[in-house]
């Protein structure tokens, strides 16, 4: 229950969400519920050297093993906390924004005021910037319904991982750079 899978994720999934980055220079990435580091593993091998990662992971025993798998690694910050606490986090740190939240952490089982809230403070956390996006793998796709505050949405699903997931990236800005309102429906296929 605790990291809401039975096996970990396939190849094919974890290549999929990786595929959702831009790599291509620095990045501020955090991750929510890495549990035991599959996808952390991936995005550490194609980040940039200067880009930085945070790991937000509740359970102190993979915290633990997060922090000895990446001990050598200075980009990585394992932070044993809430990931609702992602904007106090960057401010202790000296980051203004993150580019990127990744998250595997099932959505759907959350209470409706904690996933909001949650929402609330990946959506200010990340940079105005039309990279800048929330990327999701889950069972279900049931939060295109809950963010609201992000204009432009797109999911895919990936049949080849026990079980089948969305992946779903959800972009802080319009393709055109502008913010938006949090009025429409979220659902924009662009």
């Amino acid at each position: 229950m605790q990291v809401a899978s039975i096996v970990p994720s396939s190849k094919i999934l974890i290549d999929r969400v990786a595929s959702k980055f831009d790599f291509s220079a620095p990045r501020i990435i955090a991750e929510f519920g890495p549990g035991e580091g599959c996808h952390t593993r991936e995005i550490v091998k194609r980040m940039h050297p200067e880009s930085r990662l945070l790991l937000f992971e509740l359970d102190p025993e993979l915290a633990s093993h997060l922090r000895h798998h990446f001990r050598d690694d200075s980009r990585v910050s394992i932070l044993n906390t809430d990931a609702a606490n992602l904007p106090g986090e960057l401010e202790t740190l000296g980051i203004q924004h993150c580019d990127y939240v990744v998250s595997g952490i099932p959505f759907s089982t959350m209470e409706i005021r904690k996933k909001r809230l949650l929402l609330q403070r990946i959506h200010e956390s990340l940079a105005p910037k039309p990279h800048s996006a929330f990327i999701i793998y889950q069972v279900t796709n049931e939060l295109r319904g809950h963010a609201k505050l992000f204009p432009r949405a797109k999911s895919e699903y990936c049949l080849q991982n026990i079980p089948p997931m969305f992946v779903t990236v959800f972009y802080k800005q319009l393709l055109n750079g502008h913010s938006h309102n949090g009025n429409g429906n979220g659902n924009g296929k662009h």
